[in-house]
């Protein structure tokens, strides 16, 4: 019997494992030398010198941050879609603020301009789009409802590693902010990570000052600094949210190895879309002409005419041995959102029918050809009989 095939795994070198053990060896291994190497080399890689890149130790605290320095409270909405995972949300109502969920574009998966501007309200103050799987929401019509409603726009870009919209990369676009993921299935990991973007100077000051317990100066700056290394003062009740050196050291070498990395994953995904292209199944949107997808997840949807449903083509994809996943269960269906703000599956159709059909296949760097080929001849068994 082959060994089972997980639906995902990190691709971690050699230079990876070398920087790790250097940081064990020379005893920082909190946030110091290499976190702020990263963020100097994560802004730098976006190609964007104006840009503040803040390092934390998830997406979902980068996200936090964000909502916290743009002064989104109790009394105020933001706007976001109901198929992403919990994280897009929760954070909003860390701040005692409120949720609006909205449908997605059946076609792209990601959140519809059109539902986000029929949502506003008097009490909105935020947008966060998702970039679903890596694919780009559509930028330039949520930033022109931002600009004519005076809202902010937090992307959520935990997939979009290194994504365009319109030419230009996620991270640069006229947003507030920008946050990236690097958990450890996404495109690049430092296991648990991740990363927030801004050319705002203010907002990243408080983001800095808010990711260590609102001290004023970090432990690099205390016990680098020429002034007493002992000092520093509390100037806001801040969260514990720093992304440690041990994390950063993968994250230097990883993120040399992105645009690799996205590379690979498109041409996986384009041998997926030819033997798939006589299934039953409705496959993946690509990125429009001139733009990148770094397909941190392939989502097909099974069509009314699949000889299975959902559930029993992933049952017969675990019975060969193979991972899978769903992504999302929507919002919507969670007990918490649903019953917070009643929500009910007919005010998300696109979203809940997609759902009903879904199933993301095995998509890593890791995956030879061997790999690749054990799934599509699992899905071609299971859809062709």
């Amino acid at each position: 019997m082959q060994p089972f095939l997980p639906f995902a795994l990190p691709d971690i070198g050699d230079d990876e494992i070398a920087e790790v053990v250097d940081t064990l060896r020379n005893g920082w291994i909190t946030t110091g030398p290499k976190a702020r190497r990263f963020e100097l080399a994560f802004a730098e890689f976006l190609g964007d010198s104006t840009l503040q890149c803040v390092a934390v130790n998830s997406a979902t605290a980068g996200l936090h941050l964000a909502l916290e320095a743009l002064g989104i409270g109790p009394g105020d909405e933001v706007i976001t879609t109901t198929h992403t995972f919990t994280s897009t949300a929760e954070v909003v109502r860390y701040l005692g603020a409120d949720v609006r969920l909205v449908d997605i574009d059946p076609a792209t998966l990601n959140i519809n301009p059109r539902a986000v501007e029929a949502a506003i309200t008097a009490r909105t103050r935020a947008i966060m789009p998702v970039h679903y799987a890596g694919l780009a929401a559509d930028m330039p019509m949520l930033h022109a409802l931002a600009l004519r409603y005076g809202l902010h726009v937090v992307e959520d870009a935990a997939h979009a590693l290194p994504t365009t919209s319109y030419g230009r990369l996620v991270g640069t676009l006229p947003s507030a902010a920008t946050v990236f993921s690097f958990y450890a299935n996404k495109t690049i990991t430092t296991g648990e990570g991740g990363m927030l973007v801004t050319a705002d100077a203010d907002l990243a000051r408080r983001a800095r000052v808010m990711r260590l317990h609102g001290m004023n100066r970090d432990a690099f700056d205390r016990f680098t600094a020429k002034v007493p290394s002992w000092y520093y003062e509390i100037v806001a009740p801040g969260f514990k949210y720093n992304l440690t050196d041990i994390a950063a050291a993968l994250g230097l070498h990883q993120l040399k190895r992105a645009r690799e990395f996205a590379d690979k994953r498109a041409q996986m995904a384009a041998l997926y879309d030819e033997a798939f292209a006589d299934l039953p199944l409705l496959l993946p949107p690509k990125a429009p002409e001139g733009d990148q997808h770094p397909w941190h997840l392939y989502v097909v949807r099974l069509t009314d005419d699949s000889p299975l449903s959902r559930d029993a083509f992933i049952e017969g994809l675990f019975q060969a041995g193979i991972g899978c996943s769903v992504h999302y269960i929507p919002l919507h269906l969670h007990p918490y959102w649903r019953d917070r703000y009643r929500l009910q599956p007919a005010q998300f159709p696109h979203s809940q029918r997609a759902f009903e059909r879904m199933v993301s296949l095995p998509l890593y760097t890791r995956m030879g050809s061997a790999d690749m080929d054990r799934v599509i001849q699992a899905v071609r068994r299971l859809l062709r009989p």
